[in-house]
Order: C-alpha cells, then sequence, then structure tokens
C-alpha cells in the first residue's frame, strides 16, 4: 500500500492511535459567506495544498489527486489516482458542507485516509479556500441562497395599559377612608351600613 502523502511543515501525531473525533461545530451559512469570502486568500492558502496536489486544469495527479473542478465532485472518482478504501468507502460529493468538516482534520474526518496534512483549524480559512476552489473550475458550483433570518420576538407597544389585577407601583401606598386627597380635603368617610329591615308587624 502506499504511505499517506504528508504536507511539510505541518506536524504530523506521534501516537499510533485513532485520530481524535472532530469537535462539532456551527455549519456557515454558505449562501451568506461565499459572496463575501476573500477568494484571494483562499488561492494564498491553496498554496498549502500544491505541495501534494495540482491545481490547474488537465493537470497530473502528484501525490494526490488533481483538484481542479473539486467542488461538488463525487468523492474519490478523478481519473488515474489510486484512493484509499477509507475514501472509496465514503461515498457522496464535495459539498461546501462535506470540504469545510474534512479540511478542519481530514485524519479524523474520514480516518485511514492518505492525506496526513493536519487541517486547517480557522473557520475562515477553510471558507476562503473553498470560495478559491469552487471559482476555480469550468462551470462554478452554484450558491445557495441565504438562509431566512429569524424574526426577534416583537416588543410590547409604549404606554401599554397594564393588565387587569396588576400589582401597584412598589412605594405606592393606599389611601385610607377619611385621609386627606390630593386637594387637601379630607376624603369622605365610607358609608354607613344599611339599617336592618323592619320586623314584620303580629
Amino acid at each position: 500500500a502506499k504511505p499517506g502523502y504528508v504536507v511539510e511543515g505541518v506536524a504530523e501525531a506521534t501516537t499510533s492511535g485513532p485520530a481524535a473525533a472532530p469537535v462539532a461545530e456551527v455549519i456557515p451559512d454558505w449562501g451568506t459567506v461565499l459572496p463575501a469570502a476573500d477568494v484571494a486568500a483562499g488561492k494564498t492558502v491553496s498554496g498549502r495544498c500544491e505541495q501534494c496536489h495540482d491545481l490547474s486544469k488537465g493537470g497530473p495527479n502528484k501525490i494526490g489527486p488533481n483538484l481542479y473542478g473539486l467542488v461538488d465532485r463525487a468523492r474519490a472518482t478523478h481519473p488515474g489516482f489510486d484512493y484509499s478504501s477509507a475514501m472509496k468507502g465514503k461515498p457522496g460529493n464535495w459539498t461546501y458542507d462535506e470540504l469545510f468538516k474534512y479540511l478542519k482534520s481530514p485524519a479524523a474526518y474520514i480516518p485511514g485516509n492518505k492525506m496526513s496534512f493536519a487541517g486547517l483549524p480557522r473557520e475562515q480559512d477553510r471558507i476562503n479556500l473553498i470560495a478559491y476552489l469552487r471559482s476555480n473550475a469550468d462551470s462554478p458550483a452554484a450558491i445557495p441562497a441565504p438562509a431566512p433570518k429569524t424574526a426577534a420576538p416583537a416588543a410590547a407597544p409604549a404606554g401599554a395599559a397594564a393588565p387587569a389585577g396588576a400589582a401597584a407601583p412598589a412605594g405606592a401606598a393606599p389611601v385610607a377612608a377619611g385621609k386627606a386627597d390630593a386637594g387637601g380635603k379630607p376624603a369622605a368617610p365610607a358609608a354607613a351600613p344599611a339599617a336592618p329591615a323592619a320586623a314584620p308587624a303580629p
């Protein structure tokens, strides 16, 4: 079997055990981040890929497969490259989501694949690189529509009346019977209870 390909300047794990599982993270809203991505910065990041891959149209396979037109290409299908059984055993296309997860830690996302590249931990580096890889094709993959924004809960209108039964403001004292009202006049005393009904005539 061919040895895995190593990217120079990238530290490799010293243990022989399986790679640690990647920490779950929120997938970007591609409809929002791709139009704003820095494609030129992504091209600079791709220089790290070119140690093992050719990115030109019709270019050769090197230690790794040619990456021209990679975005949305079926995985492990570039002609002439001997893919690992681990890569061939994970069907599907190189979608934006799949590239985002794979590029963070190739060994953790597809254990047993040949690439020994440690990955790109910075989210923005991966977004920029994916934007560049998307542009590096005859027909760039479509960018999805931005995800709809969640509406914020409506605030109560100013001056709305307090609901019935609401407590009186703190510090407000109840007005006692017989005390002075706001105009300085004594409040009217409470009405006396009604007299009892007269006894019926014998």
